[in-house]
């Protein structure tokens, strides 16, 4: 007998129970928590929740828990693939334990970014992913009167009573230019995304002064160029840059779209990577191995930190777990966009 849904009302869980000839808890269980009933139970209930169309409360069962298992993430821009790595990952741990992540960009806005955490908490969420630690005060304070949990990620930098799951940018910055410096390179330039409201960014362009510095050289004598994110900016970037006299023998770039951006640049200016000019990146994104030379980079990991970042904000909101600071190491992938100043690769002999 096909089973038809209710004509003049919505199905309910009794609705199911009955059409399934199981409990009402069987079909809770079912929904909510299927590791506790049979395989073959599980099976029934879900086939006539479907033949029946049958939606659960999300409302009323939210009242009666006092949660309403969503979720809130706001990123500061849908454009950059970082963080849709991130955001899979942070997803993929919520959907497995039965939750809803709701999703929004502010366009590196802070107000867009208040107004849009202040409209996940009136929806519901009953936790909430942030980027970077850098915002006004009374937004913290806003999600502590709330008892908000939140997690703050891709920054190593947290704030104190609040959860952390993310690396050190100017650390891993440090690195890479205290790399290139042993290979000679003291004229050294950045291009960078936009430092204001960025603590990101501005960890990075600081990571390489540090190292000019720990070198003995004038930090102050480097290049900054902020732009925004996208392989074009990248590109015009460049173009100014070399315009500086002495021309710079390296270029380090805040990510690896703005990078791409620079060696395109070079292509079109007849420069040769890393023979005339080296390059660098950040995040190791799949366009690092594409461009050519493929880039050397620092390799962030986005979808350990996404995943790592739901399971901490999930131990706060269900388990009462206290905040805690998750440092995630990173680091550099060398690849062919950066060599010593005046590199020559070795032809072989045919």
């Amino acid at each position: 007998m096909e089973l038809k849904p209710p004509k003049s009302d919505l199905p309910t869980l009794e609705d199911v129970a009955r059409a399934a000839g199981v409990s009402t808890a069987t079909v809770s269980r079912s929904l909510n928590s299927p590791d506790q009933v049979s395989e073959r139970t599980r099976q029934r209930v879900m086939a006539t929740v479907r033949a029946l169309r049958y939606s659960p409360n999300f409302g009323a069962r939210a009242l009666a828990a006092k949660r309403t298992n969503t979720y809130g993430a706001v990123i500061p821009t849908m454009e950059n693939a970082i963080f849709a790595r991130g955001l899979e990952a942070f997803q993929k741990v919520l959907v497995a334990n039965g939750a809803t992540m709701l999703v929004a960009s502010s366009s590196y806005d802070p107000a867009i970014e208040e107004d849009q955490i202040r409209t996940m908490i009136a929806r519901g969420a009953d936790g909430i992913l942030l980027i970077g630690a850098e915002r006004d005060p009374e937004i913290y304070d806003f999600l502590k009167e709330r008892h908000i949990p939140v997690v703050i990620a891709w920054t190593g930098t947290g704030v104190s009573a609040l959860s952390c799951v993310g690396f050190d940018n100017q650390a891993a910055a440090r690195e890479l230019a205290a790399r290139a410096i042993g290979l000679g390179h003291r004229r050294i330039a950045f291009i960078s995304a936009y430092t204001e409201n960025n603590d990101r960014a501005r960890d990075r362009v600081a990571g390489a002064r540090a190292a000019l510095e720990a070198a003995g050289l004038d930090p102050s004598a480097m290049p900054v160029l902020e732009t925004k994110y996208s392989i074009q900016c990248g590109r015009d970037a460049f173009v100014e840059l070399m315009r500086e006299s002495p021309r710079p023998t390296l270029v380090m770039c805040g990510n690896d779209v703005l990078a791409a951006g620079a060696m395109r640049a070079a292509h079109e200016l007849g420069l040769k990577v890393p023979a005339d000019v080296s390059i660098t990146g950040f995040d190791d994104i799949e366009l690092a191995t594409v461009i050519q030379p493929a880039l050397t980079t620092v390799h962030v990991p986005h979808r350990q930190m996404g995943g790592l970042a739901a399971e901490v904000l999930l131990a706060q909101v269900r388990d009462n777990s206290a905040p805690q600071q998750v440092n995630l190491e990173t680091y550099i992938v060398e690849r062919a966009s950066l060599a010593a100043p005046g590199f020559q690769p070795t032809v072989a002999a045919e």
